[in-house]
């Protein structure tokens, strides 16, 4: 590796990744990223508990409580004690977060869909198999 250079091309990818994400998180309406990104997170999980979306979020408990207020006033994600164990509550997708959630993926998918599109085949296949080495055989589908 060159690390001048691939730096510099580590960098753009990473600022179209997030060009394409933020413009997508705009489409979708009054959510930041740091809300969409909850919604995945809770989404990958089925049900998770406060620590577990804190950890998986990488951000302090105080900032992840209030971040689920707002979503659960925002009616996109459900908030019960947890069946294990009173101390605890028990986070999950709504419906309508569910459907926001999924809004928000078809359009970074599209997103990144055209700009690979621009691409001639044997770049795609390339990139293609780039991309599975770089996320894994799993696609990149683990929580966090």
């Amino acid at each position: 590796m060159e690390p001048g250079r691939d730096d510099a091309l580590l960098l753009a990818t990473a600022r179209l990744v997030m060009a394409v994400t933020t413009r997508a998180a705009d489409q979708v309406g009054d959510l930041s990223p740091v809300q969409l990104r909850a919604l995945t997170v809770l989404a990958e999980f089925g049900i998770a508990n406060l620590v577990q979306l804190t950890e998986a979020m990488d951000v302090t408990a105080s900032t992840t409580s209030r971040l689920v207020d707002r979503l659960v006033a925002a009616g996109l994600v459900d908030r019960r004690a947890s069946v294990t164990t009173r101390r605890e509550i028990s986070l999950r997708l709504t419906d309508a977060g569910a459907a926001v959630l999924a809004r928000y993926d078809q359009l970074r998918v599209a997103g990144l869909r055209d700009r690979i599109a621009a691409l001639g085949a044997a770049d795609r296949a390339v990139l293609r198999a780039g991309l599975f080495a770089l996320v894994g055989a799993d696609g990149g589908t683990g929580p966090g």
